[in-house]
């Protein structure tokens, strides 16, 4: 290790260990209009905090806790603690069905999850330290939809921090996901190609028959279609075994539920065109599962169409979907990498609040 990663690794070591002596961390609860669910979190406030800047933290796709825990790396709380020990307050919630908070997970959509981080930006505007006109969202993966939703229902949001977060229409969001991951399996092409095939026509037909009762029915008749197709095409390859499987059931039981009928439907422009606060957009360039020039162009262009053109972008090299450096940059390695959040990344948010928020 040469001297600058060696002072880069001491400063970040002090860092952590500063964090417990400048914020506390509280247990807090609020709940829903209809009080039909109660949400619970962890606030972090600055012991020095008066009317300060407050932002909360919004979970990506599946299930997860107030700390982001995803494949051993605390993602959420590492965020929350840095951005507490520069002063400001941060609320991180357990999601529906999750830690503390009740609810059912599977019968909310994208647009439920925006109005739960609306909810939390109410919570935080009943909190004597925040400074209720400097609120704002920080969106990872999905979260990027959610924050952009709520920014444009909601004028008590000031400001928007996407994360590896999406800036995609629902169904464009679906092909380009899943053609990257399968471009980078270990498929062969022939498998890949057919992967790639199916995949894009269910799509489309969750798309076309996403508001109507019989979905179910019509995405098991383009499956069925397919499969008479790509049987006779398996025939010309003259390979005697074939492996590729297609998961239609689960497919189509998961596509004809809430969550997915409405993210296919979801209409990027039109949505991030309502949004008139500042936006700062991250994404990793190892990233597999949000496609990172393509979402951070639109951050820019969907924003910009609606005459907001404060929104800055950054792409950081060799650093993956949880915003960790790696190395092979496959799913395989995330629980072996040792590191937390790139270094830059903390550089970037904490230059953009001091410079537009604080």
């Amino acid at each position: 290790m040469n001297r600058i990663k060696l002072l880069v690794a001491v400063l970040a070591i002090c860092a952590q260990t500063s964090f417990a002596q400048n914020f506390n961390d509280k247990d807090i609860i609020f709940k829903s209009n209809d009080d039909s669910i109660t949400y619970a979190g962890t606030l972090s406030v600055p012991k020095a905090a008066k009317k300060s800047p407050a932002v909360v933290i919004v979970s990506g796709t599946g299930r997860q806790d107030r700390d982001g825990l995803m494949s051993g790396h605390k993602i959420f709380k590492e965020i929350g603690d840095s951005l507490a020990s520069h002063g400001y307050i941060v609320l991180r919630m357990d999601d529906r069905q999750t830690g503390k908070t009740t609810g059912f997970y599977d019968k909310a959509t994208t647009g439920d999850f925006a109005n739960d981080a609306l909810l939390a930006v109410n919570y935080l505007k009943t909190v004597p330290q925040v400074n209720a006109r400097k609120i704002g969202l920080i969106g990872h993966s999905e979260g990027g939809a959610i924050i952009s939703i709520a920014a444009s229902k909601s004028k008590d949001v000031r400001f928007l921090i996407s994360l590896s977060g999406l800036a995609m229409n629902g169904y464009d969001a679906l092909i380009s996901q899943n053609e990257s991951m399968v471009n980078n399996s270990k498929l062969p092409d022939y498998d890949k190609a057919r992967s790639n095939d199916i995949n894009a026509r269910m799509f489309k037909t969750a798309l076309k028959y996403a508001d109507s009762a019989n979905m179910g029915a019509k995405l098991n008749e383009t499956y069925d279609a397919w499969k008479v197709k790509d049987d006779a095409y398996f025939k010309t390859l003259n390979i005697e075994f074939d492996h590729f499987r297609f998961p239609v059931y689960s497919y189509v039981n998961y596509a004809i539920g809430p969550w997915y009928r409405y993210f296919v439907k979801y209409d990027a422009a039109k949505t991030m065109a309502k949004i008139k606060v500042p936006v700062l957009a991250i994404n990793g360039d190892k990233d597999n599962y949000v496609v990172p020039e393509a979402n951070l162009q639109n951050w820019k262009t969907y924003i910009a169409a609606g005459g907001n053109k404060n929104v800055e972008t950054y792409l950081l090299k060799n650093v993956n979907h949880l915003l960790l450096p790696c190395v092979t940059c496959e799913q395989a390695e995330i629980k072996d990498i040792k590191g937390g959040v790139a270094p830059e990344a903390f550089r970037i948010i904490l230059s953009w609040l001091n410079k537009t928020v604080k």
